[in-house]
């Protein structure tokens, strides 16, 4: 089972498969108990309830869970509706594109909050002019590309491993001289020309950019965590965001 929670999709296609079977076999027996008709949408509801309550007692992430729900309901409300063949798949196709990197890296697509982007200038004033910064998972690059217009003088990297998401942040770096997006693994990212290393990612891999960080970044560097605490490891500095999410940036110092 742990394997699986390391692929999210995989996870949910499966669990949608047992609801879909348990369904099938409990409706019959709610018929004949209630006398509820037998329609394809209480099947298809009843299946993404079940996909649902199942994933979440499973650990499947919560933004997993309201897809779980509406999945097969919608597509069974589509084709009662009489919607084109194509456009459940092209639904599909657009949400896979748009969480691409959720599959292994089981981090969804989060997005800065303002007080976010103003207590990250904040971390950057002090910063010599030519203080380089970059955003792993970039996202649709809004707090990038403002940030970068509101700092012309530095230099302000995005990487996104989510295609369409990608796609969407590059085409809004575009304007900006200062500003670059790249499709790729931040992974695959050399962090040593950076003073400051954001990324609003997820608890899963957070050890494993403390480790990329430490064997990288470069002397008084910061690494900023929007929200995720690396374990077993306290941050420098923790700067309360009052945001709706009652987020914090966690910023560690590197030696």
């Amino acid at each position: 089972m742990a394997w699986l929670r390391r692929y999210p999709a995989v996870l949910a296609l499966l669990l949608q498969v047992l609801a879909g079977l348990l369904a099938w076999a409990v409706l019959p027996v709610v018929w004949r108990l209630t006398g509820w008709p037998l329609t394809g949408l209480a099947l298809a509801g009843l299946q993404g309830g079940l996909a649902a309550v199942t994933g979440h007692l499973l650990g499947l992430p919560r933004w997993w869970l309201p897809i779980s729900l509406l999945f097969m309901p919608a597509v069974v409300l589509g084709q009662q509706l009489d919607w084109p063949a194509w456009l459940p798949a092209s639904m599909f196709a657009l949400l896979l594109l748009a969480n691409w990197n959720s599959l292994g890296e089981r981090v969804p697509l989060y997005l800065s909050s303002a007080p976010a982007e103003r207590a990250l200038q904040q971390l950057l004033d002090p910063l010599p002019d030519d203080a380089a910064f970059i955003d792993l998972g970039s996202g649709l690059a809004g707090s990038l590309t403002r940030l970068a217009r509101a700092n012309p003088q530095r230099q302000f990297h995005g990487v996104e491993s989510a295609p369409l998401v990608f796609l969407l942040g590059w085409l809004r770096s575009l304007p900006l001289a200062n500003c670059r997006v790249r499709y790729g693994s931040l992974w695959q990212v050399d962090l040593a020309p950076y003073a400051l290393v954001y990324c609003f990612l997820s608890p899963a891999p957070m050890p494993r950019v403390w480790d990329k960080a430490q064997a990288e970044m470069g002397h008084g560097s910061l690494l900023v965590s929007n929200s995720f605490a690396i374990p077993g490891v306290a941050p420098t500095q923790r700067i309360e965001l009052h945001d709706w999410r009652a987020g914090a940036l966690l910023v560690w110092r590197m030696p």
